[in-house]
């Protein structure tokens, strides 16, 4: 799959590892690295086959933040806040975190080093978030006179309530990974948390695809709506899968105890 000078795509067994490649700069997010990382989802989900993604950063950080001197210096990029607003995302920061949310497949961030502002923010756009113990997360937009505008309210609204989240966000504080683990911003801790995404990804890539799809549809619509609406779609995808190839396929390898040979569409 194709590069860019901010990130690089590598598939292997269904598994789509994508890395942030500015480590200079702890990956810090200037007006090209946005564009690369929306580029990078928008690649992943036209790519047949991924049933998992995993998401990173080269270099000591996951991602520091806003590049604040690129960007305020950058006419251009204050433009781009106000691009298409009414649609949904509105424009291409929020996009950076939303269109991870948006593919179809398991995305599983590996958070180590930094992980402030747009950073976490791009983080949270993630299903699963594996982190190292002393990895340093940050709703950091307060410190700079800004609210977090990456999609945020898609995301941590989902993971905490209001209170920690005013909170985080009034301090702008930064909190190691064990304390984001007890809040419930980071799902695992892990000592090489590439390596525990990897085998993460590897899991799931092993499960029906199409199974795995409809729950994460499943889950991101019907999360936080009515009983009616939720149940219908419940039962909507459920009779989707009954009696499908991979369906199938499924129920003969658990019952071999095999491994499974499923179909990607």
């Amino acid at each position: 799959m194709a590069e860019s000078e901010r990130v690089r795509t590598e598939i292997a067994d269904h598994v789509a590892v994508v890395t942030l490649t500015r480590a200079d700069k702890h990956n810090a997010l200037d007006l090209p690295m946005f564009e690369a990382v929306v580029d990078a989802a928008a690649r992943v989900g036209a790519a047949p086959g991924i049933r998992a993604v995993v998401l990173h950063g080269d270099g000591p950080s996951f991602c520091s933040g806003i590049d604040l001197a690129s960007m305020m210096g950058s006419d251009d990029g204050l433009e781009r806040i106000a691009d298409a607003v009414g649609e949904t995302p509105p424009n291409l920061f929020q996009r950076a975190a939303h269109d991870w949310m948006m593919l179809p497949m398991p995305v599983i961030a590996a958070l180590h080093g930094n992980c402030l502002g747009g950073g976490l923010q791009i983080a949270l756009g993630a299903d699963i978030r594996v982190a190292a113990p002393d990895a340093r997360l940050s709703v950091m937009e307060v410190k700079w006179g800004l609210v977090p505008d990456m999609a945020i309210t898609r995301t941590l609204t989902r993971l905490v309530a209001i209170d920690v989240a005013k909170e985080l966000t009034y301090t702008a504080r930064a909190l190691d990974a064990v304390e984001a683990h007890r809040l419930g911003l980071v799902t695992h801790l892990a000592g090489d948390p590439l390596a525990a995404a990897r085998a993460l990804a590897a899991e799931i890539a092993q499960r029906s695809p199409d199974a795995v799809r409809a729950a994460k549809r499943l889950y991101d619509s019907a999360w936080r709506g009515s009983a009616a609406e939720t149940l219908a779609l419940e039962a909507e995808l459920q009779l989707g899968l009954l009696g499908s190839p991979n369906q199938l396929a499924a129920v003969a390898a658990g019952l071999k105890r095999e491994p499974a040979e499923f179909v990607d569409r």
